[in-house]
């Protein structure tokens, strides 16, 4: 009889399955792993929320970073009963800022205009941590993801991240295992989000992963696995 249990991972902007692909194969003995990617084309939170859980099995671990953050909490609060443990990865239980907002409609005016450019070199200082800017096979997979994605689904995954709600009132309501996690030079999502979210779900686990920016599961795959690897015996 298996032992393993089903794990749905929930990618970020611009991010498709094989963002998870260090995850899938460190865990693969312990989780069943699921990708979900009928999300990846909306421009709501709640309908993204709604898609992963059709594609998810009836009890599930769930995780997700960024964006998938923001779906995972809505999941919590559409099927909590179906969520047997939570992790969340460098995103925020805040709604935007209108500074955040406008940046992303000066974004999206600009992939109108057909300048959409996904992830540019310009734009990887902000995603990995600075050690991580030579690793040229990593910043390469960034940019095929966000091609992959392109620009229809840009506008549409931001979309849905602007109309997202506050995430922190429904936090102390969670009674599933949960670990919060944050690269340690998170420049989107900084660690101070991370320790809010802790200590608003009860008995929540904080981990702050060094050397590792807004993408530990790919800057730190070793260290990440380890701690989901716990997380997922807890």
């Amino acid at each position: 009889m298996s032992t393993r249990q089903p794990l749905v991972l929930v990618p970020g902007l611009l991010l498709t399955a094989d963002f998870w692909r260090e995850q899938v194969a460190r865990l693969s003995d312990v989780a069943h792993c699921v990708v979900p990617c009928g999300q990846m084309q909306l421009d709501d939170i709640g309908d993204m929320a709604r898609a992963v859980l059709a594609e998810a099995p009836d009890k599930f671990a769930l995780c997700g970073l960024s964006m998938g953050g923001y779906i995972v909490q809505e999941i919590m609060r559409q099927a909590p009963d179906r969520v047997t443990r939570l992790a969340l990865m460098d995103t925020s239980a805040r709604p935007d800022t209108p500074e955040q907002t406008q940046r992303r409609k000066a974004f999206l005016d600009l992939t109108r205009l057909g300048k959409f450019r996904g992830v540019t070199p310009q734009l990887l200082p902000f995603l990995v941590h600075q050690k991580n800017l030579s690793n040229q096979a990593l910043c390469d997979r960034l940019i095929r993801m966000a091609d992959e994605i392109g620009p229809d689904g840009f506008i549409k995954q931001q979309t849905a991240i602007m109309g997202r709600p506050d995430s922190r009132p429904s936090l102390p309501h969670i009674r599933v295992p949960t670990l919060v996690l944050c690269g340690e030079s998170d420049a989107l999502t900084p660690p101070e989000l991370h320790h809010e979210m802790a200590a608003l779900i009860p008995g929540a686990k904080l981990e702050i992963v060094r050397d590792a920016g807004h993408l530990p599961p790919m800057e730190r795959a070793g260290k990440v696995a380890t701690l989901l690897r716990a997380w997922l015996r807890a």
